[in-house]
This record gives C-alpha cells, sequence and structure tokens, in this order.
C-alpha cells in the first residue's frame, strides 16, 4: 500500500506565532524600487513558522511579487516575514483579503490587529480605510508623500551625512541593537 504525504499549513497552525502587527513601507524593497513596491513585515516566533508563512504567501498569492524570512533572528529570537507587491490602487483590499487568510492560521481576530505605517509614530486599527488612507497607492502618491528615491544616494556620492532616519519602534529598536548603535 502505498500513499501520499502532503504537508499544508491548517488552521490554527501558527496561533500565537505571529504578531498582530503589520508593517508597511519600513523596509526597502528588493524587488524594485520603493515607489514602485509595496513592502509588507510580520514579525513571527521561529524560523520555521516564518519559512511555512513565507511558502503560504508565495503560493497562495498571485500578486505577490516576493517573500521572504530575514537572513537572521531578531533578540528576542523572532524573525521578520517579508511581502513585497506592486504599488497599485487595490493593494488595500489585497491585503486585507490575505489577513483573513492568515488570521486562520492564528486563531486571532482583525481587531487584535495593527498596522505601523513608514514615517507615523502611532500604531492604527487593521482597517482597509487606515490602509488607502495612509499608504501611498501609486508611484506618484508615493513620491509626493516620501519625495523622489534617490536623495539618500547622491548625498552619499557627494560626500555629504545623510540624514535621513528610519522610524522608532519595536521593529527598528531590535535592528539598531543588533547592530550595535543603540
Amino acid at each position: 500500500m502505498h500513499s501520499n504525504i502532503t504537508e499544508g499549513l491548517e488552521q490554527n497552525d501558527l496561533a500565537r506565532l505571529i504578531t498582530p502587527e503589520l508593517h508597511i513601507d519600513e523596509y526597502k524593497s528588493k524587488m524594485g524600487k520603493d515607489e514602485d513596491i509595496v513592502v509588507l513585515s510580520f514579525k513571527v516566533s521561529g524560523r520555521e513558522p516564518a519559512e511555512d508563512l513565507v511558502n503560504f504567501i508565495e503560493k497562495g498569492y498571485e500578486w505577490v511579487l516576493d517573500a521572504d524570512v530575514s537572513a537572521g533572528e531578531l533578540d528576542d529570537g523572532d524573525f521578520l516575514v517579508f511581502v513585497e507587491c506592486d504599488r497599485e490602487p487595490d493593494i488595500a483590499e489585497k491585503i486585507i483579503s490575505m489577513m483573513k487568510d492568515i488570521l486562520n492560521l492564528t486563531s486571532q481576530v482583525m481587531g487584535e490587529w495593527s498596522i505601523q505605517i513608514r514615517s507615523r509614530p502611532e500604531k492604527l486599527d487593521f482597517t482597509v480605510d487606515n490602509i488607502r488612507n495612509n499608504v501611498p497607492l501609486s508611484t506618484s502618491s508615493y513620491q509626493a508623500k516620501y519625495g523622489k528615491k534617490g536623495l539618500d544616494e547622491m548625498r552619499t556620492a557627494a560626500g555629504l551625512a545623510v540624514t535621513t532616519r528610519a522610524p522608532v519602534n519595536d521593529h527598528t529598536q531590535t535592528i539598531r541593537s543588533l547592530a550595535g548603535i543603540l
């Protein structure tokens, strides 16, 4: 007798393993220009659950350009999962749709989640309106909000100090700590 073993995530497989906070546009895109790509990030307890989440996202959503796990772990042993997708007018609805599926894996509800968006110090409720109203949904709206990409590169090339600073939050503080710059 021969049987095939199939593996995949099932309901509640990632319960208590994903921090209920989605970060948007806090990290630079590796797939293209930041003004063209939205970067989402999740904090996951453990490398294997993070890899499971990456596989789930990459196989489940054709609009996702790439998903990846951070190369190293954070101070607390957690890993970051990065998801890159095109910056487009309906991305808020796509993110909400993906989150509803992820919630089935975590036994959480949307009301437990918050979003942290680049350059905003406060966390926001996880709603489609908060994404639509705070995340640039096109290249031109990104450039209008954050300026044209390349200023830091021009400053570096000119030998000037780069003054752009990352937002201060748990994720960036952990990275600063790991880099020894706290």
